[in-house]
């Protein structure tokens, strides 16, 4: 991989890991509302725990990919990077423009199944 490909998946996953911090932080305020905002009644309290645990959902998933960034971040500058776990190729350029931590080309994870 080209020292200015390298630089331009920084910089993808730069404003990514600054997007997901955004999203993590609304989420956590979403999650735990102030007191005096809780539901009031048993229906709604309901409904509201219902979307609480949706939303501790996103919010793990969204830290699981926070630190698959950041881990990213700091392995673009090793030779691993880009190349395939699996098959050992390299991921095309695409893919990592797209998901930058990917660890698998698109091949190796179909037939893998993850």
């Amino acid at each position: 991989m080209k020292v200015e490909q390298k630089k331009q998946l920084k910089k993808i996953i730069d404003g990514q890991i600054e997007e997901l911090q955004e999203e993590i932080e609304a989420m956590k305020i979403a999650l735990y509302p102030k007191k005096g905002n809780a539901p009031s009644d048993k229906v709604a309290h309901l409904y509201f725990k219902q979307e609480q645990s949706i939303n501790i959902q996103r919010l793990e998933e969204a830290t699981k990919r926070l630190n698959r960034l950041k881990n990213a971040y700091l392995k673009i500058d090793t030779k691993d990077y880009g190349i395939c776990k699996e098959c050992e190729e390299p991921i095309p350029l695409p893919r990592l423009e797209l998901m930058p931590e990917s660890l698998y080309c698109v091949a190796c994870i179909q037939e893998l199944g993850i």
